[in-house]
């Protein structure tokens, strides 16, 4: 296992929905990448029994959080506890990438 990535070598796209990777997984914690183009978004959806938190790492997006919607840019932190609705849209003209963590981390399929 790699013990030190570069993100910028992880980043990609797709034109149907959001690009999504896994960085690292783990028992107890799962960090990947998601790329969303300009008018892409994550649906709002909850993670029962899962934290999970947003770093914004380029661009920006607009963050919704519970009942809370927000826009996070580059070094701003989204955080979504166990059970909140969540999820994000990128609203801007350039690609919006997010290193993303969850934990625990799901169950491999």
């Amino acid at each position: 296992m790699e013990e030190i990535k570069n993100y910028r070598d992880h980043v990609g796209s797709r034109l149907d929905k959001h690009y999504k990777t896994t960085l690292f997984q783990s028992e107890r914690l799962m960090l990947g990448l998601n790329c969303l183009e300009p008018g892409q978004e994550q649906s709002v959806h909850a993670h029962n029994d899962q934290d999970k938190f947003y770093f914004v790492l380029e661009g920006e997006g607009l963050f919704t959080v519970g009942e809370k919607q927000e826009t996070a840019s580059n070094g701003q932190t989204v955080w979504a506890a166990a059970g909140v609705p969540h999820g994000v849209k990128n609203n801007g003209t350039i690609r919006l990438v997010i290193l993303m963590g969850i934990a625990p981390a799901p169950v491999k399929k």
